[in-house]
Order: C-alpha cells, then structure tokens, then sequence
C-alpha cells in the first residue's frame, strides 16, 4: 500500500510491475483529485535540472517501456527530441510524462483518498484509515510505502491569502488574477524564485517586478560533472556507511548542488533584463539583495513590505499587490502519519527515525509489517536520497526488499 501517487510512488508501481507482474496486490492512495506533479509552477519554458535519462524507470532497467524515450516515440516525437540536442526537456513535457506513465496504472490509485491514520492491526499487518468523500475505510497491508512529498513552507508569522502565495500555487493564483498589478515582490534566491520573477517579468510588462533575497546575487548551481556525482546511486552506499561526522561534510558540501542556487543560463537572463533596463532608464526589474523583509501586513487592496538593507539598515517600504514566498518546502514528518505505528518505529539518539539502508524503518522486532520511506531520508540516504535522480534505482531496491522479506515469511511458514 502507498500513501501519494506522485513521481516516487508512481515509479514504484512501475517497478512492481516489471519485476512482480500480477504477483504483487498493490493500492496507492492520492489526496488530489488526478495526477498532478508542481502544477503550479509549469512555467512556459522551464526546464528540468534532471537529465531525461534519470526518467522513473531508465537507471534500474534501460529496456522499460515506461521510459522518456519511449514516452517520446508513443508521442512521434523522438526524432524532434533528438534534434533539439538537448539533456533537459521542458518541466511541461516532463509532467506530460508523468501523466502518460500514470495512466496505465490508473486502476492501482484511488484518487482523492486521504489517509488518516496508521496503527498495528496484529504482529504482520498494519490497518490503514482512508477518508473518501467523507467516509472512513479501513483497508489492511503488509508493506506501507510512504511518498508523500513535500509541504511548502512560508516565513515565520506569514499565512498564505488573497495578497500572500507560495510559489507551489503560482500559475493557479495568477490566473485568478482581474488586472494587472501594479508591483510585486518575490522573496527567495533559489530555483523556484528565480523563474518565478522571469516569468513575472516577461508576462506582466507593465508590473515593477521586486526580487528580495538576503544573499548578494543569484548563486550558480554547482551542476559539473564531478560534483554530480553526489546523485550516483553509489554515492547513498557512501553515505549511508559514513561516521555522522562524515555525513555532515558530505552534505554541506553537496549543498550548493541543490538548494538555493540557480541555473547559470537563467542568472544570465535575469542579469540581461536588469541591465538593458538600466540603459533605458526604465527599471521595472528591481533586486534588492542582501536585503531582509521585516514586516509584512497584508490588507484588502494590498500588502506593504518593510524591506532593510542590511549593510546599512536602511528601510524601504512597498506597496505590492501580491507578496510570491518562493521559500522552499520541507519533508513531511513519517511519524504525523504513523500515529500509532509510530511508536514501534525507532529513532536515532538525534530523535530522528531510524531508517536501514532499504528504506525501511527500524522498528522493534516483533514486528512483521514494514514501512518505506521515499522521502524525509536525507539524514541517512544524503542530499540525493529522495530527489529524481534517484526515483528508478530507489524504488527497485525497495520492491526487491519487500519481495525478500515476503519470501522469507513464506520460508518460516
């Protein structure tokens, strides 16, 4: 049983397939009403930061059907693709993959399903309480998988509204928009902030465009070829075995590949715009670094910004129409779903949960039944654990592990 149908889980029933096929009774449960990956941020043109190869099946077997290249030739594109010479297609085309693969395993998800709470039913079983369409079902399952993403995550004190959004819902709020705006801001120095202000910029040509950050400028993301090695599969053997101390310096080194950095073609864009407006004497792109936002009051018509230089402590304020958090996500917490399970799960002496090198979570040993992680394993797996490039080669180790441990059940009984 899985908990969310996004890119990990669907990976999974991929994998489930192709090495099981009718062996494995499998059900995924999706709070959203249909596939959907990022909806809100399928910006025109964005691209992926993944190589097309690290798709939901190509690392653990080059042959699958359910591959971007074959994704390609079904769409009579592969030739086109190959033309483009590019490794990184369109976040558009991406997620039309997604959906394409999805579809075939339509009869495995039940869409608009919520799980809402996990608890031992015996010593080899968990029961799992699901609400669809207000009512409560209780299913049974051997192995739980859980792949439920990740939760956005807004400034301290701040709430999203009419006026405050969150770059995860960007595309869906701008087209409830009537006018328009006269300003806005976006707060953030990552990926998502940045293609959030190219895009305001390029489709609002009559918007002042703010772009707040703390940081100098936009920090290139560290994407050669030996730092990428960081996402090799080899790479969580390496950190998984490492001493904690170890773990730490990986992971702070591998920082600048992943987090708060930007593409450098997308840098040079934004720092193209900047300057020809200079030269016009017209600068509706505005970047106020090393700068921090220190007050934020939202009303009815607007919001007004306190935004402080830090240098000198000096304070602008603006009067924007919408405030876009583009101020990143974090991994939802296992245990808020485990409820009772929970408390057979191990921790480490951190208060993290234990996780062995399969995924799954430590528990005590009377316990049969399992529980998988794809996602919140960075602490044991590394920086790469839970993001795309992993997907094929995780989610095969983790049917083959649940694939040996119903085999030696079966040698027991």
């Amino acid at each position: 049983m899985g908990i969310g149908f996004g890119p990990s889980n669907l990976a999974l029933a991929v994998a489930l397939e192709e090495e099981h096929g009718s062996a494995v009774d499998a059900v995924f449960f999706e709070k959203q009403p249909a596939f959907g990956w990022h909806r809100g941020m399928l910006i025109d043109g964005a691209t992926m930061q993944v190589n097309f190869l690290k798709d939901l099946v190509t690392l653990r077997n080059p042959t699958s059907r359910y591959s971007f290249v074959s994704y390609l030739h079904a769409k009579d594109r592969l030739v086109d693709f190959i033309n483009h010479k590019t490794m990184f297609p369109t976040r558009l085309e991406f997620h039309d993959y997604l959906e394409w693969v999805a579809a075939s395993f339509a009869g495995m998800v039940r869409y608009g399903s919520e799980v809402v709470a996990v608890r031992p039913h015996d010593a080899a079983t968990l029961e799992v309480v699901v609400r669809r369409d207000d009512e409560l079902h209780t299913c049974l399952t051997r192995n739980l998988v859980i792949g439920a993403g990740l939760e956005p995550v807004l400034p301290d004190g701040l709430r999203q509204g009419e006026r405050i959004w969150h770059t995860d819902d960007l595309l869906t709020r701008l087209e409830a928009l009537d006018t328009d705006p006269r300003r806005m801001v976006v707060l953030g120095a990552g990926q998502s902030a940045a293609e959030a202000v190219e895009h305001l910029h390029r489709e609002y040509p009559r918007t002042e465009i703010c772009a707040v950050f703390t940081r100098y400028g936009y920090s290139p993301a560290d994407d050669s070829s030996f730092a990428n090695r960081i996402f090799d599969p080899q790479a969580v053997d390496h950190y998984f075995q490492a001493p904690a101390d170890v773990k730490r310096m990986l992971f702070d080194y591998s920082r600048n590949t992943n987090y708060s950095v930007v593409d450098l073609d997308l840098i040079d864009e934004l720092y193209r715009r900047a300057y020809a407006e200079k030269v016009a004497g017209d600068e509706r792109l505005r970047i106020l670094n090393v700068s921090r936002v220190l007050d934020v009051r939202a009303g009815a018509g607007a919001v007004r910004l306190e935004v402080c230089f830090l240098p000198t402590g000096e304070v602008t304020v603006l009067d924007a129409d919408v405030l876009v958090c583009a101020t990143g996500y974090r991994e939802r917490n296992p245990l808020d779903l485990l409820g009772e399970a929970g408390e057979h799960c191990r921790t480490t002496p951190e208060g993290r949960l234990a996780v062995e090198r399969d995924y799954r979570i430590a528990t005590d040993p009377a316990c049969a039944w399992a529980v998988y992680l794809q996602g919140a394993t960075e602490h044991s797996h590394g920086i790469a654990s839970s993001l795309l490039s992993m997907t094929a080669v995780r989610t095969g180790e983790i049917v083959r592990s649940i694939a040996g441990r119903g085999a030696r059940v079966a040698q027991e009984a």
